[in-house]
């Protein structure tokens, strides 16, 4: 088996108390050869000016994070693209992590996956949040963004990348990996997810609107709609 090139793709937008920490456990990374391509959506605050010494590329996009992510895929150079949020922390070893799994599915013609989570509050809480995400995500394989969705750059190519929609951008393109192969889900090693939307806006809440949401999706619901209704959410203190 080749040896493969991991490209790591982040959006962001308004991130800098953030950024640095989540850049800083990727750095090793960067020393075995793979690279760290940061997408900035015109952030107001100074993000790209703390981030830029800790990623190889960091590239101004309009906003939308479907967008920011495609862009950032046409300028990687890795065979293996993966797709990180700006408030997550990742394991330093997430490169052999993601291409050891691909190698060892490799004859399964398995070429995508994610990884579980672990929300970032201590709150017994959130270990319920987040045994429903892990568990929903592996049996239905639909992964959603903040589990570092991974993929070969070729296969990413001949899909042309995340449908630049508003909102669902992550579930519309796991719907269409699922039917070329079936996702391998990494549940030993776990992404460290920001609760502080959860915290924000209230649990309870939160969780409400996303079933909604994602129901919504699954009834045909124009992005839009959906969109407008996160976006209302996000707003609200």
């Amino acid at each position: 088996m080749q040896s493969l090139k991991l490209s790591i793709i982040i959006p962001c937008l308004d991130e800098a108390d953030n950024i640095v920490a989540s850049l800083k456990p990727l750095q090793i990374l960067r020393k075995r050869g793979h690279e760290i391509i940061l997408c900035d959506a015109d952030s107001s605050d100074n993000t790209v000016e703390l981030a830029q010494p800790w990623v190889d590329h960091c590239i101004q996009t309009a906003r939308g994070r479907a967008l920011q992510m495609n862009v950032g895929a046409k300028l990687a150079s890795g065979n293996v693209l993966c797709f990180l949020h700006a408030d997550t922390l990742a394991p330093k070893n997430i490169d052999a992590i993601i291409l050891d799994a691909i190698n060892l599915q490799s004859r399964k013609e398995s070429s995508w996956g994610f990884f579980s989570v672990k929300l970032s509050s201590p709150r017994w809480q959130f270990r319920i949040i987040e045994w429903l995400m892990n568990t929903r995500s592996c049996l239905s394989r639909i992964a959603t963004g903040d589990q570092g969705i991974f993929i070969q750059q070729k296969l990413f190519k001949d899909l042309h990348g995340f449908a630049e929609i508003p909102l669902m951008e992550d579930i519309e393109l796991s719907k269409r990996l699922k039917k070329i192969s079936q996702p391998i889900c990494i549940k030993n090693h776990k992404l460290i997810t920001s609760s502080r939307r959860w915290e924000k806006h209230g649990i309870i809440r939160t969780v409400l609107l996303m079933w909604k949401l994602r129901f919504a999706y699954f009834l045909g619901a124009p992005e839009s709609s959906l969109a407008k209704a996160y976006k209302t959410h996000a707003q609200s203190k």
